[in-house]
């Protein structure tokens, strides 16, 4: 199978209420291991990649590694540049075979956040691409990205102008939710999703998914949150794998890098395996 649109895999998880696991990877194992998991689970997927990860590995780099690692798939898979408020990114990381791009400029005013996002939706239109959009900052640090202080909320109907003005084809809300570890236990605003999906025909992204428990899953994904994303959580199974496999590693005296890889693959794999059946989207990718 062919690496799909944006909205080939989410529209079909709006239509149906199941979640497509959104996984920001860093490196080439956490590629491997995110599609290997999307594979052995039959679920679709869309990779994430964030701005720093761009610039550290660099986009022909990741995109290399991207079409080699997706040659005959067999689940409908996308690539995504993550919360990136850099034009010059979007335009290198469309030009390298991104077909997804969340242009991030919600720490400008409104109007102008508009404005250079439909500027970004016709550039990523001539690269058949789909683009990502909020107005409303998700509160929390992400790779160098945000700000731990309070995300201020727009309107609904700031919202839905800004959703049928630029063409979004995916709409990311503030609702509560937040980038990194959840230092308390959120407190989301699940009206808001129902209250654009019955405005809008249209997806709902949801960050800050890790460390939401499965009931606030279950009820987010049946109002219309069709992508569903996961950072933190894939970076601490990446760290974490890697020092149990180190300190192993250090009590027999036994220094095997393919191990340590297969271990931290493994990790990744069952990561995915356990999203994808959480989110509903097990099996729809067959």
């Amino acid at each position: 199978m062919p690496v799909a649109s944006l909205n080939d895999i989410v529209r079909p998880a709006f239509e149906e209420r199941y979640g497509v696991p959104a996984i920001n990877i860093v490196n080439d194992l956490t590629l491997e291991g995110v599609l290997e998991g999307a594979v052995e689970a039959k679920s679709p997927l869309i990779v994430q990649t964030s701005v720093k990860t761009v610039r550290s590995v660099g986009a022909p780099v990741l995109a290399a590694m991207w079409r080699a690692m997706t040659a005959g798939i067999e689940v409908p898979v996308a690539l995504h540049l993550d919360h990136c408020p850099d034009r010059a990114v979007v335009t290198e990381c469309l030009r390298n075979g991104w077909n997804s791009v969340l242009f991030d400029a919600s720490e400008l005013p409104v109007q102008e956040n508009l404005a250079l996002t439909i500027e970004v939706v016709r550039e990523a239109r001539e690269y058949g691409a789909q683009v990502e959009g909020e107005i409303e900052a998700i509160t929390g640090i992400e790779d160098g990205h945000g700000s731990d202080e309070k995300a201020a909320r727009e309107s609904l109907e700031v919202s839905l102008d800004f959703i049928d003005r630029t063409g979004v084809d995916v709409f990311a809300p503030s609702i509560g939710n937040a980038h990194g570890t959840y230092k308390e236990a959120p407190v989301l605003d699940y009206d808001r999703v129902s209250q654009l999906v019955s405005a809008r025909d249209i997806p709902i992204a949801l960050h800050g998914g890790s460390g939401l428990s499965s009931e606030q899953f279950r009820d987010l994904i049946s109002r219309g949150a069709a992508k569903v994303n996961i950072s933190t959580a894939l970076k601490e199974t990446f760290m974490k794998s890697s020092l149990e496999h180190l300190a192993q590693a250090e009590r027999i005296d036994r220094w095997d890098p393919p191990t340590l890889f297969d271990d931290v693959s493994q990790a990744v794999r069952t990561l995915v395996i356990d999203l994808a059946k959480e989110f509903g989207s097990a099996g729809r990718g067959a």
